[in-house]
């Protein structure tokens, strides 16, 4: 596309246009799953610049929860109307920029970095939008008051002190799933219509044969996955960008294996380490499979410290003090600490050996499971979403791509507050930060607040190691 960044014929709705048509391959999978449910006839309301940056739309109630009255012949009958809840909601705004500089191409032959930008830009901003979701559920799941607290409970299944049905405590199991919707939801758990998780969990799952890979059949003939699965009847997208937290950690230990010459050895005496045998020479020098003589064990240490730096380069570090060489990992775990033998005049003495370990981290994963429409989506835009600057002087000419979005993702049932919040857009913190959410509410007729059934939010988090 020459010329598309020359910023005289720049035209940016045909640029969205290009962005909108590159194929994305990151998984982002929150984002393109049919929990999020398009709502364009908000985005006039939404509009960059007209004051749109907050706004609360009706949610209808349900006349079912009334209490019918007697029909006896003498009863007047009491007539009440729908409720209807205020959903608030706000504008997320995000910004980025990226620069490329002409002599770049120059010395590259010709690679045009700022086009492999552009073709990239629409992936990016999949994934910032991945982020904010995730950072609005962890402020639903941190809201405060009596009534949000106790969706918080309802819809969370923490079970990383529960045995599953394979004598493992905080691991998922074929039943899992279905209880934490039915702890949720209740009767209403059928609308809840996917779980997005981990690929540890997933593993896990797919170990226990109760996670299973949609397939189709190519023009070959051959069987495929196509990477969706299914687990109690609910899709399964698999994403590592859902939330996993490190509960403890053990730290990397270095083995460490010491060898001391405890007495010097003669020519031909031979010394065997790690499978390598290296035989005592008459020469004042080591080569590959001879050491030195020397005339003492603190010179034929040093001489075996030269050849085991080469036997062992890239595992282990050696050094050597006196009559003795210490060999240590240099990653915990990696390399097994050598076997060591002597023949001849010569013997040696192994101090204190340490065996390695890679550091293990007790890690909590956070499973969502949601329904199809459990956030409504709104691309608000901006004035100018994409524009680019050429700067002709600077480092020889550069030029810079810039790109706007405003968007809602609102949260059925669950209102945005502003409790805290700085500036016009929020920040990834304050969505995260949980007295900015509450469920959605009316005021009855007495002056009290009046919530929104738990129960109708197809919104739950498993928290399992696995």
């Amino acid at each position: 596309m020459p010329g598309i960044f020359d910023k005289k014929i720049f035209n940016e709705e045909v640029f969205g246009g290009y962005v909108a048509r590159i194929p994305n391959t990151k998984r982002n999978a929150l984002i393109k799953s049919k929990a999020i449910r398009p709502r364009p006839d908000l985005a006039t309301a939404m509009k960059d610049g007209g004051g749109g940056n907050f706004i609360s739309t009706q949610l209808e109630g349900l006349i079912s929860g009334s209490k019918p009255q007697n029909y006896d012949g003498q009863t007047d009958m009491k007539s009440s109307n729908l409720e209807t809840f205020n959903h608030s909601r706000v504008v997320v705004g995000r910004m980025n920029s990226w620069t490329e500089k002409d002599f770049t191409k120059d010395i590259t032959g010709g690679k045009d970095f700022m086009e492999s930008i552009a073709e990239q830009v629409s992936e990016y901003w999949s994934e910032i939008d991945q982020d904010t979701i995730l950072m609005i559920l962890r402020g639903i799941f941190s809201m405060k008051g009596a009534a949000n607290v106790e969706f918080v409970a309802k819809h969370t299944a923490d079970i990383t002190k529960v045995t599953n049905s394979e004598g493992k405590a905080g691991y998922m199991d074929a039943t899992s799933l279905n209880t934490a919707m039915q702890r949720a939801c209740g009767d209403n758990k059928a609308s809840f219509t996917m779980a997005l998780m981990h690929s540890v969990v997933a593993t896990d799952l797919e170990n226990l044969k109760i996670l299973t890979y949609l397939k189709y059949t190519d023009k070959d003939g051959m069987e495929r996955n196509i990477g969706l699965a299914t687990l109690n009847g609910r899709f399964v997208l698999v994403d590592d960008d859902m939330p996993a937290e490190i509960e403890s950690s053990t730290g990397e230990v270095n083995g460490k294996y010491t060898i001391q010459i405890t007495t010097a050895g003669v020519a031909e005496d031979t010394i065997s380490i790690g499978g390598e045998v290296y035989t005592i020479g008459a020469e004042t020098s080591c080569s590959a499979k001879t050491i030195a003589v020397g005339s003492s064990a603190t010179t034929q240490a040093a001489a075996l410290k030269t050849v085991l730096e080469e036997q062992f380069d890239g595992i282990f570090t050696v050094t050597s003090s006196g009559d003795t060489v210490t060999l240590t990992q240099i990653n915990g775990g990696i390399g097994e600490l050598p076997t060591v033998k002597a023949t001849g005049t010569m013997t040696i003495s192994i101090k204190n050996p340490t065996p390695g370990a890679f550091p293990v981290e007790k890690i909590r994963y956070t499973t969502y499971v949601l329904g199809d429409g459990a956030f409504e989506y709104t691309d608000c835009g901006a004035t100018v979403p994409y524009e680019v600057d050429r700067d002709p002087k600077t480092n020889g000419g550069q030029d810079t791509l810039y790109s706007r979005q405003r968007k809602c993702f609102a949260p059925f049932g669950i209102s945005y507050t502003m409790k805290r919040q700085a500036t016009a857009s929020p920040d990834d913190e304050e969505l995260a930060y949980g007295p900015n959410w509450t469920l959605v509410s009316t005021v009855n007729k007495d002056g009290a607040e009046k919530y929104i059934s738990h129960k109708s939010i197809p919104i739950a988090r498993i928290i399992s190691y696995g």
